[in-house]
């Protein structure tokens, strides 16, 4: 397992606006977006390719294009959604799967609901997207879904990360799988409840608000 954390000072600025309490649900989307397409650039330096030949107005060329077959992006619904056109703006051929997870309050354990991914990932990248990576429970479940139907290379891209998601996600899959997470940044650790210090609060709610 890798960890990435972004060094950019254009990052830093964004996930500070977007960690105010005070940045409302439109600037928090806008600004979810705009933070997932700059870790996206660095996420995807990896990502499989292959020669084209391209013919200028001038003369002919040997290029590069994304090789088959295409890279999926998988959103952790809710918050994940939020994170989806970030990622098509970058990768705009990628296909597409949905997986939805909710975490016990109390135990902190996650649950799936809903699950829209192809039967067959074999040599497929794929990049997972979620806001917070926080016990890890959610990701190491997202994980073992894709392991489940023949992935071996995940990436994660989320915007803010604790110490001990990271250290569970590197202790689980070691060596069954290829995983790398990107994050804007590396925070101090998880309170009582289970959220990121400093963090973001709840970025569902923080996007969408809170639907009673």
């Amino acid at each position: 397992m890798r960890l990435h954390v972004a060094d950019h000072p254009l990052i830093a600025h964004k996930l500070s606006v977007l960690r105010d309490q005070n940045t409302d649900s439109a600037r928090f989307r806008q600004l979810t977006e705009e933070l997932v397409m700059l870790l996206a650039y660095e996420a995807t330096r990896s990502v499989a390719v292959e020669d084209k030949e391209v013919t200028t107005p001038v003369s002919t060329f040997t290029g590069t294009t994304l090789a088959a077959p295409r890279p999926v992006v998988v959103p952790i619904l809710r918050a994940g959604l939020g994170m989806l056109d970030g990622m098509l703006r970058i990768l705009p051929t990628a296909e597409v799967g949905f997986l939805g997870m909710v975490r016990d309050e109390e135990t902190f354990e996650p649950s799936a609901y809903a699950d829209r991914l192809p039967d067959d990932l074999s040599g497929r990248q794929i990049f997972v997207v979620d806001p917070m990576l926080a016990t890890g429970g959610t990701l190491a479940m997202a994980i073992d879904f894709l392991l489940a139907r023949g992935a071996r290379d995940v990436t994660a891209v989320c915007l803010v990360s604790a110490p001990e998601g990271v250290r569970r996600i590197e202790k689980d899959y070691a060596e069954s799988a290829n995983v790398e997470i990107y994050t804007a940044a590396l925070d101090e650790k998880l309170n009582e409840k289970g959220y990121i210090v400093p963090g973001l609060g709840d970025a569902g709610d923080r996007m969408y608000g809170i639907v009673d």
